[in-house]
């Protein structure tokens, strides 16, 4: 349940005492730079081994390091943040990787957007009833390794930027490669891996925002993920992909920009339309903020939805100084970074801060 009393008693109205807070990974620097071109203080929470690159940014008001991601569930701490900063977190990929849901939901700071909605895309079950709930069209899930019958993929719960995802055709090969993973300790059994038809097509990753206090859905950026060594295998000739025996990974190394063809950019609105009615029904209170829909276009340029992502996602730091899609809205440049800024400096303005945080 999203508790508003308590977010709103953790907010100073002056901006100039209120803080935007994020982990030291995934898109700190866009998140931390746009609170500072809003006119925010700035605290980074970070890992000590990256502290002295951190330390280069000038926007980064505050510096807090720590021995792991994992300590920021501790009562005490938090409770010091919350005195010497009065912070809003901004969640992101890291918190979701590095936090279990029951872990995450216990945080006393307030987060930018529905911690709730996050337990739905970490959990692959839940994020398909959504994907459902949203007429999103999606690929076929396979229920059992038993009815392997063509090519699949094979996914990993949670935000691991593509580890761990393998293709199969059969039972024999679900298997082989689910062992590999037990044994390098990334899952414990079978039971921590997803498959579905494989959906063949262009990969692109559609970056929403929606802001609950104007009712407005706003695309701020597409992108695709340069992804190894999946990507990578497309520079071997064939006769060589054939006779090495490369196993393709999916691991997520960066993202490349993409500019649609205008005439589909009416169904890209509707659909973000339709995730934001779903959510708001099954996940009270929706889903304001960033989020991202992604999948593939086909050869007959319909769109296959296999993911969303319910924050703000890697693939917006092409777009620091703003994409195509956020010079067509905004005079200013507008990062997905200073845009969830944006929405806080209104939302404060209004007095509405309990429609944007929990």
């Amino acid at each position: 349940m999203n508790d508003q009393n308590f977010a709103e008693r953790n907010f100073d109205l002056d901006i100039d005492k209120q803080t935007v807070m994020t982990l030291g990974s995934h898109c700190s620097l866009q998140v931390l730079k746009g609170a500072k071109d809003e006119g925010f203080n700035t605290l980074l929470v970070c890992e000590e081994k990256r502290f002295d690159m951190y330390k280069r940014f000038k926007f980064i008001d505050n510096i807090v390091s720590i021995k792991n991601f994992k300590e920021i569930v501790n009562k005490n701490f938090q409770d010091e943040l919350i005195e010497k900063f009065s912070p809003i977190l901004i969640p992101h990929g890291t918190l979701i990787s590095t936090l279990n849901m029951d872990e995450l939901e216990s945080i006393k700071i307030p987060i930018f957007g529905n911690k709730w909605i996050l337990r739905w895309e970490s959990d692959r079950m839940l994020k398909q009833q959504l994907m459902d709930e949203s007429k999103l069209p999606s690929p076929t899930q396979i229920s059992s390794k038993n009815a392997i019958d063509g090519l699949c993929i094979v996914k990993l719960h949670g935000a691991a930027g593509g580890k761990g995802y393998f293709l199969v055709t059969d039972k024999k090969g679900f298997e082989e490669q689910a062992q590999k993973l037990i044994k390098s300790h990334i899952i414990e059994s079978e039971e921590n891996l997803f498959i579905q038809k494989y959906a063949n097509g262009v990969p692109v990753y559609l970056q929403y925002f929606y802001s609950p206090i104007t009712n407005e859905l706003e695309l701020l950026g597409i992108d695709r993920r340069y992804e190894t060594d999946i990507d990578a295998i497309g520079r071997i000739p064939s006769k060589y992909q054939i006779s090495s025996n490369i196993e393709p990974s999916y691991t997520v190394v960066g993202n490349i920009p993409i500019v649609l063809r205008e005439s589909l950019l009416p169904e890209v609105y509707t659909m973000g339309e339709r995730f934001v009615e779903a959510s708001r029904k099954l996940v009270p209170p929706g889903m304001p903020g960033p989020f991202c829909i992604e999948g593939v276009y086909d050869k007959n340029a319909n769109f296959v939805a296999f993911e969303f992502s319910a924050r703000i996602v890697a693939g917006t730091n092409l777009y620091v100084s703003g994409s195509p899609y956020s010079d067509l809205l905004f005079d200013t440049p507008m990062s997905m970074g200073r845009r969830i800024s944006l929405e806080i400096k209104r939302a404060m303005g209004a007095s509405k801060i309990g429609l944007i945080t929990t």
